[in-house]
């Protein structure tokens, strides 16, 4: 009986809160961003800003091309072919 008290007073004084605190400083080690993450969101957001400019700039050719094309885009508005029919291409 005295050797069980002895290896579980150690386990549970010890061993169980090292456990605990090092699970802890590994949650909030993995909380943080590392400088190859905050690079790649740099990078990702860089990306985003310039295909949302790549966007705008085709939303005005197109406006300037044809000022209605949004209308002839939207979903629900009939079949693929007659979208295409409408704009004067053939299948």
């Amino acid at each position: 009986m005295d050797l069980t008290a002895v290896i579980i007073v150690p386990v549970l004084f010890i061993g169980l809160p090292w456990l605990i605190f090092h699970y802890v400083t590994k949650w909030k080690q993995a909380k943080t961003l590392t400088e190859g993450d905050e690079k790649l969101l740099d990078d990702l957001h860089e990306a985003a800003r310039r295909l949302d400019d790549r966007l705008c700039t085709i939303e005005r050719i197109m406006n300037a091309e044809n000022p209605n094309w949004r209308q002839q885009c939207l979903p629900g508005r009939g079949s693929e072919s007659e979208r295409l029919l409408a704009t004067g291409e053939r299948l």
